[in-house]
């Protein structure tokens, strides 16, 4: 049977504690190497990509592979094939595919017609790449997550959404903080999950504290709105300072300074987030070597 990654857990806990494990090592260890000499991986992207297509190509050619990038409008399927057909042609030539849709169902059609694991590089629900980039950053940075609290400023978005899968998998804390007209409607959440619309609150004992931009992709029709309603959630030095002492920020990028992060938080002693940025490459070798060796 394929193995796919559409969502963290569409592999194990201990699969998932594994690939963070490995691409600790690989990340240490001499960078290029053979593990998948004669691998090919395709990407196909509906929406633009900076992190996540450059880290999937350079991550082929540390292992011995090739990648090779299709924007939408590159293949067949800007011109109306159906995505069963695309994904019935793709995988009977290459090893691999990793594809960034609009719509969680595009991805999940393309998937149950592969015959090759297909990779969730980002869709409207879930974004499972960065969350194995961000469990990783911690880690080399401060052990264990398991029973420590982290701290979700922003909306519930794609990365909100794996951040709650992820606290099932890793056992940690997660206090989701965000307007209440933002907030969803009739979600059971296991005991480990709660809300709130005090920031203040929210921060208070957490070791990380991540946030994303205000506006996604898709939801610039709403931006005057949305940067009204979360002027009052920006992350800051300040800010910060209401966590543990020790506690580290993250961000999936692209930041706006101003808004979600003030102009200095960036560059904050507590920012992690260009190590999290790097540690994209390191975690998808472990995870295409999961996948494909």
């Amino acid at each position: 049977m394929t193995k796919h990654f559409l969502n963290l857990q569409d592999i194990s806990k201990d699969g998932i504690k594994s690939i963070i494990s490995n691409a600790l090592e690989m990340k240490t260890s001499t960078p290029f190497n053979s593990l998948l000499e004669g691998k090919y991986l395709g990407l196909i992207f509906e929406k633009s990509s900076t992190r996540t297509r450059v880290s999937f190509e350079v991550a082929m050619n540390q292992l011995g592979g090739k990648a090779s990038f299709l924007s939408i409008n590159d293949l067949q399927l800007g011109r109306g094939e159906p995505i069963s057909d695309t994904a019935k042609v793709m995988s009977s030539m290459v090893d691999g595919i990793v594809l960034r849709t609009l719509k969680h169902e595009t991805l999940q059609e393309f998937a149950n017609n592969s015959k090759v694991p297909v990779i969730n590089g980002l869709t409207d629900q879930s974004h499972p790449c960065q969350l194995l980039a961000d469990m990783l950053t911690f880690q080399e940075n401060k052990g264990s997550i398991a029973n420590r609290k982290v701290c979700w400023v922003g909306d519930y978005n794609n990365m909100c959404s794996s951040y709650i899968e992820a606290a099932q998998i890793f056992n940690y804390d997660l206090t989701i903080v965000c307007p209440n007209k933002y907030l969803p409607n009739n979600l059971t959440l296991p005991n480990n999950i709660s809300f709130t619309d005090s920031l203040e609150e929210g921060i208070h004992q957490s070791d990380l504290v991540t946030t994303d931009v205000w506006v996604s992709m898709g939801d610039e029709e709403d931006s005057e709105t949305r940067i009204k309603d979360f002027s009052d959630y920006q992350i800051s030095p300040n800010t910060m300072d209401k966590a543990n002492k020790d506690a580290i920020f993250l961000h999936c990028l692209p930041a706006i300074r101003g808004q979600e992060v003030s102009e200095n938080m960036l560059d904050d002693p507590r920012s992690k987030v260009w190590d999290q940025a790097q540690n994209r490459l390191h975690a998808q070798k472990s995870l295409l070597v999961y996948l494909l060796s």
